[in-house]
């Protein structure tokens, strides 16, 4: 498995007033607890605010993302960011194939369309016991990084829209 060669900057923890939309497909309901699980440690270490809605699998993540960013924005409560937690695992079938793309291309589009962060935490893996070394939050805890992306997306875009700092 890769890992990462050098560590990133440690940005601050806390995100107060952030608000966090986590999708979490329940195809594989005990693969779905553990990465809710890593992904929910994750949020409430940074505190903000965060809604949970479950699909039946990773292709129905997108559209529930698109439905509920839509629904937030019409009360005037939007997103910040977004986390997706999904386990795709290969089968006898070409099904996998379109499953991981597709679930994972949408994604992508719906981050760069709606300038949104997402944290994709959709594991595509070849057995259970990949997947479940990449859930689990004592080893991989996929969730939680997939948290701590749309995080790092989040003070990032944060950053950005701050006016400027006077020179000295």
């Amino acid at each position: 498995m890769a890992v990462p060669r050098k560590s990133a900057k440690k940005e601050e923890i806390v995100l107060k007033g952030a608000r966090v939309l986590v999708v979490e497909a329940r195809f594989y309901d005990d693969i779905a607890d553990e990465l809710l699980a890593g992904a929910t440690r994750a949020l409430d270490k940074a505190e903000v605010d965060w809604d949970l809605i479950s699909v039946p699998g990773a292709l129905e993540i997108p559209a529930a993302i698109v439905i509920a960013l839509d629904a937030a924005a019409a009360r005037k409560k939007p997103y910040d960011g977004v986390v997706a937690l999904g386990c795709v695992i290969r089968g006898e079938t070409s099904h996998y194939d379109i499953v991981a793309g597709e679930s994972a291309r949408a994604l992508m589009e719906l981050s760069v369309a709606r300038r949104m962060p997402v944290g994709n935490g959709v594991l595509t893996v070849d057995t259970d016991t990949q997947a479940w070394a990449r859930a689990r939050t004592e080893e991989h805890n996929k969730g939680g990084g997939a948290a701590e992306a749309a995080l790092s997306l989040i003070r990032t875009a944060r950053r950005l829209a701050a006016p400027a700092r006077a020179k000295k």
